[in-house]
């Protein structure tokens, strides 16, 4: 007659190592589902900053004799005073970019602004002054922190891009700018 041994507790331990597996596993998940978060929200900031630019665009090419009227001297937007919208439509548009720029269209418990973007500032700036034959080149930026350290702008050049927004954001890596180059032809 033979015995056999019982291994007592042998699943038990089976058990456990395969809990901590899958905890460790989970815990994987849950960072990668916190980054996939904070790249969604990079890239939706992205897009609604695209799209403002699109919109000054837009109105500087709709109003091609006063473009130079557009060039900003500082950044419009968050931490801003919206110009008045006076009769002239440079007027009206600066402050209508100015209010978007705030996110005047997305209002949070109906009281107050929360935006698109965190920060988010706007910026004309005039690259090359009209001449006879030649377009004139403008600048339009639209500048807010991002969530994610990344390299910051440049901004050695005041006309540059990384200037518009420069310091506003605590770290300048958090700075993201979108630019676009604008052409106004010569109207004489």
């Amino acid at each position: 007659m033979t015995y056999r041994q019982k291994n007592i507790g042998f699943s038990l331990v089976e058990v456990l190592v395969t809990i901590v597996i899958l905890m460790i596993g989970l815990l994987g998940l849950a960072g990668l589902q916190g980054r996939a978060l904070t790249s969604q929200m990079e890239s939706y900031q992205r897009s609604q900053a695209l799209v403002l630019l699109k919109d000054i665009e837009n109105r500087i090419s709709a109003n091609r004799k006063n473009a130079a009227s557009y060039i900003t001297t500082t950044p419009l937007g968050v931490g801003a005073t919206c110009p008045s919208a006076a009769s002239s439509v440079v007027s009206v548009d600066q402050n209508e970019w100015c209010n978007a720029l705030k996110g005047a269209a997305e209002v949070q418990s109906g009281v107050s602004s929360t935006g698109a973007m965190i920060g988010a500032r706007g910026c004309v700036y005039q690259i090359m002054a009209p001449v006879s034959g030649v377009a004139a080149e403008y600048l339009a930026v639209v500048s807010w922190q991002g969530l994610n350290n990344t390299k910051a702008p440049d901004s050695s050049d005041p006309k540059k891009a990384g200037s518009c927004g420069k310091d506003s954001y605590g770290s300048e890596s958090l700075h993201r700018v979108v630019a676009l180059p604008i052409s106004i032809a010569d109207l004489n």
